[in-house]
């Protein structure tokens, strides 16, 4: 079990010119995703960067565009989750913008998955964009990955050449506990309850009548909610 330390993350943003009149866009810090740094990868083994569209898979959570609210803004716009970069995009007048991290924009919800966003800082490399589980005093967020697999030149005639795939990663879950702490992707019953040594008992009990797998989320969820009742 790994508990994480939360601070404030502060991020820099650089302004572009010829921004919407969306009001996200007004507050600068976009890049417009046809921006050359933009919907491309390193590829090492090509010695140079590549499409997303010359990769196979998607670095993207679900298929397309879905309208969302964002946490500081009174407008909806389509968005999606780049979960290769940890990355929200959204569109406007035709043009693809890259949401800013920064506290005002922090959570983003999906209007027709009801899927939310929240950004957190984690004290770790995966501090950024986490779907949000349970809300309450005890919060459970999941961590989407997706990661890039280069491609390999076949070595000989008898080989044949691996395409660059995008790849999804198994997920990772966060519980959050007092003073915005963290308890990393638990393992077992012991490092929930050594967390929690004043509910001991009643922690131990509910173990004992409900049988938490904690690679499932909705044991978790379960998990979590048990939590938020006392």
């Amino acid at each position: 079990m790994k508990k994480i330390t939360t601070s404030i993350l502060f991020a820099t943003f650089i302004s572009v010119s010829g921004q919407s009149n969306f009001s996200l866009a007004n507050n600068g810090g976009f890049l417009p995703q046809d921006n050359t740094i933009f919907n491309k990868v390193n590829s090492p083994n090509a010695g140079k960067n590549i499409s997303y569209s010359d990769i196979q898979g998607s670095p993207y959570y679900g298929k397309g565009f879905s309208v969302a609210t964002f946490s500081g803004s009174s407008e909806t716009a389509p968005a999606r989750y780049n979960s290769y970069r940890d990355e929200i995009e959204f569109t406007k007048e035709d043009k693809t913008f890259v949401l800013p991290k920064n506290d005002k924009f922090s959570i983003i919800t999906f209007t027709n998955t009801k899927d939310k966003l929240v950004r957190l800082e984690t004290s770790d490399d995966l501090s950024g964009y986490f779907f949000e589980l349970v809300d309450g005093k005890f919060g459970l967020y999941k961590k989407i990955r997706t990661k890039f697999i280069d491609a390999v030149v076949a070595a000989n005639s008898y080989a044949t050449d691996r395409p660059a795939v995008f790849k999804s990663v198994d997920p990772i879950f966060y519980i959050k506990i007092e003073n915005n702490n963290f308890i990393k992707n638990p393992k077992n019953q012991k490092d929930i309850i050594q967390q929690f040594q004043n509910r001991k008992e009643e922690l131990t009990s509910f173990f004992k009548e409900n049988k938490i797998k904690f690679d499932k989320e909705e044991d978790l969820k379960k998990l979590v909610t048990f939590l938020n009742k006392s």
